[in-house]
């Protein structure tokens, strides 16, 4: 990993962020040697469909098929 000091991050920054996301390789920032910060690339965004997005979230109890319950009880009101 690449370390540069914190006075010339300072003076080369947008140049030291272009050349992280053109490589893909973290740079580390000291002040009087020790690490103070890491730029990192970013990662891509997930550009995916939310359709299916709750996929594995739901449970299904007893039978979805078959009928909801005795139809011979019902009366009908005139």
């Amino acid at each position: 990993m690449q370390e540069i000091a914190i006075s010339k991050f300072k003076a080369t920054c947008l140049a030291v962020l272009e050349e992280v996301r053109r490589t893909g390789k973290p740079v580390r920032i000291t002040r009087f040697g020790r690490p103070v910060a890491e730029v990192v690339p970013a990662r891509p965004a997930k550009a995916g469909s939310w359709l299916g997005c709750l996929r594995g979230s739901g449970e299904i109890h007893g039978d979805i098929v078959g009928p909801i319950g005795a139809f011979d009880n019902w009366t009908v009101d005139e």
